[in-house]
């Protein structure tokens, strides 16, 4: 079986080789950029593939995205729509999410970009930190696999957590809302909003002016889903009203982030580099490995994309 990769560039295949030589030596590994004869291609493991190369595999059993979403995938025009893709979704994917929410959680619970900001000033300020976990509302938008772990782990710290989703997933032991009827309520009990939603045409640009003024004033976001699901200016405008109290960024429409936007130097913006919860190539390549082996076993897999659903 051959397995071709696009994925950290030609500069990582041999690094890609020594990890499936540990957990599927049986595969033949080739980079994206080498010569191959395109029938001899079973598998493909990719991120962001040049559009039109996939439709060149005729054998291709299986496309695997090399983290958890897929529309870097479907914006090629000629993709093979009767293929499969599998989505990058482990346990270490849930993992890193959660403890990046967190992460960010915390900082905006205790003001810590404050006290960057005034690092970088050199300007000592003692200010009260008044709030704490219990204090903070937080919503999760969006309660698939990486949504239900965020949530999990903020209520073992003492955030009181609700999600809401499009259909009726449900958070076992903790508010859940569902559909637009619900939305409303949802947002007017969160004042932390996190959004982990995948991206579909139904989630494009739901992070607007009519989404944001539901929020209680003074609220804050996290938006770790997807950079289509924010609609910047408006968000600008909450910030700037005063509505939202501070947003953590860490998923935009163009990457790399373009150097003149104005995310970039917005004083309550934090901006992190889609790094949320990549999971390391030795955990993709295991996961792959698996992916693979139970294809070829007749086993169903997990974390398809549907393109009813859009994710």
């Amino acid at each position: 079986m051959r397995l071709i990769i696009n994925s950290g560039g030609p500069q990582a295949i041999d690094a890609w080789r020594a990890q499936f030589r540990t957990f599927a030596p049986e595969l033949d590994v080739v980079g994206w950029h080498e010569e191959v004869d395109p029938a001899s291609v079973d598998y493909a493991l990719v991120w962001a593939p040049d559009a039109g190369r996939l439709a060149t595999f005729p054998n291709l059993k299986l496309i695997i995205s090399a983290g958890a979403g897929v529309d870097h995938i479907l914006a090629d025009p000629q993709l093979p729509r009767h293929l499969s893709i599998a989505r990058m979704v482990t346990a270490r994917t849930q993992t890193e999410m959660a403890e990046f929410v967190l992460t960010c959680a915390l900082m905006l619970t205790r003001d810590i970009k404050r006290v960057v900001d005034n690092q970088a000033r050199r300007h000592w300020e003692v200010f009260e930190s008044l709030r704490v976990a219990a204090d903070v509302r937080v919503g999760i938008m969006g309660l698939g696999h990486l949504g239900i772990a965020a949530a999990q782990l903020l209520a073992r710290v003492g955030f009181p957590v609700s999600g809401w989703s499009r259909g009726s997933s449900k958070l076992e032991g903790m508010p859940s809302y569902a559909g637009q009827a619900e939305f409303g309520q949802f947002l007017s009990n969160t004042d932390l909003l996190v959004c982990l939603l995948p991206a579909t045409d139904a989630t494009k640009g739901i992070l607007n002016t009519a989404t944001l003024s539901q929020l209680p004033r003074g609220a804050s976001l996290i938006n770790a889903g997807r950079g289509a699901h924010m609609v910047t200016p408006d968000l600008l405008a909450a910030l700037d009203s005063g509505h939202l109290q501070q947003a953590v960024l860490d998923v935009f429409e163009q990457e790399p982030l373009p150097a003149d936007s104005p995310l970039w130097t917005h004083p309550q913006i934090i901006i992190t580099p889609h790094c949320a919860a990549i999971p390391d190539r030795k955990e993709r390549a295991r996961h792959t490995a698996w992916l693979i082996q139970s294809n070829e076993r007749g086993e169903a897999l997990p974390n398809i994309y549907d393109p009813n659903r859009g994710y």
